[in-house]
């Protein structure tokens, strides 16, 4: 049988469920989510094999635009690291929500003007439309926006018409030789998931107070037979924003560290001792020299 192999973005505006739809393609968690817009922040890369088909998903941030107040280095790097996971990809899935067009969603429709790849449109949160007459007009006139390969509505976090989008990917795969191993599953390694698991606790549970100026640096991952021994610092911007992170009496970085620890033994498969600590780096999130030591660097 020949095999093939490529590699498909998935782009769209913050907050459409990119990085549900890629855990759910790979039935498993590699990808961080929350409610909050632009909790994506790297490329990630999934890799799933079956059979002679192997599947190289790079899920991106959030394109979205560069308002006043969102015009920082780190919102910069975001759209920057985005647009370049278009470059030389196989197929492109962009994702929107529902019947919603946005001023975002036409950015990022504009930045597939010049992608020779094929555009496959998934229409995501089908199970949340109340109206499911007007689905069928919608698919049409948001198909009319430009040439899409194929217009799929789907529901990333339930499954609903998954299979049949990776069908339409699998369409577009050239023959190729596999670039990764049959088992592997990303291209990061265990610490750099480890700091996104906590990453991900502060922001389902601090979205609101801590929305973009906290970032996690894992300081010690060390592997032994029976335990995974890992430090991991958060940055933030502010003294009040440490404040609110450890919370009365040490409670919320205690809740924070439990949730991320019972995260990491599931991906260890291992019994982690995690310490967590906050610190406060002023203006860390526009400062490309301080992004770039934190590990936002696009090379």
């Amino acid at each position: 049988m020949t095999q093939t192999c490529g590699f498909v973005a998935i782009v769209g505006r913050p907050n459409v469920g990119k990085s549900t739809l890629m855990n759910r393609i790979l039935g498993q968690k590699i990808s961080i989510t929350s409610r909050r817009p632009q909790t994506t922040r790297h490329q990630v890369m999934g890799i799933k094999t079956e059979g002679d088909a192997q599947f190289v998903y790079v899920d991106t941030p959030g394109i979205h635009i560069l308002a006043k107040d969102r015009n920082k280095a780190i919102n910069r790097f975001m759209n920057q690291a985005a647009v370049q996971a278009l470059r030389d990809v196989d197929c492109v899935v962009f994702i929107i929500d529902r019947t919603r067009w946005s001023d975002e969603d036409q950015v990022v429709l504009q930045r597939l003007e010049h992608v020779d790849a094929p555009v496959i449109l998934a229409v995501n949160k089908v199970d949340r439309l109340q109206d499911k007459a007007s689905l069928l007009p919608w698919l049409q006139e948001v198909g009319a926006r430009r040439e899409f390969a194929a217009v799929v509505p789907i529901s990333a976090k339930h499954g609903t018409n998954v299979p049949e989008l990776e069908a339409e990917i699998a369409r577009h795969l050239p023959e190729s030789i596999h670039y990764f191993p049959e088992d592997q599953i990303t291209d990061k390694s265990q610490r750099f998931l480890a700091a996104e698991m906590v990453r991900e606790k502060v922001m389902r549970q601090l979205g609101d107070e801590l929305p973009y100026q906290m970032t996690v640096e894992v300081e010690e991952f060390r592997d032994t037979p029976k335990v995974v021994h890992i430090s991991a610092l958060i940055l933030v911007e502010r003294q009040g924003q440490k404040k609110i992170l450890i919370g009365e009496n040490g409670e919320r970085i205690k809740s924070i560290g439990r949730e991320a620890r019972i995260d990491m033994e599931r991906s260890l498969d291992k019994k982690v001792m995690l310490n967590l600590w906050v610190k406060v780096k002023r203006g860390w999130s526009d400062d490309e020299r301080a992004l770039k030591s934190l590990g936002y660097d696009l090379d």
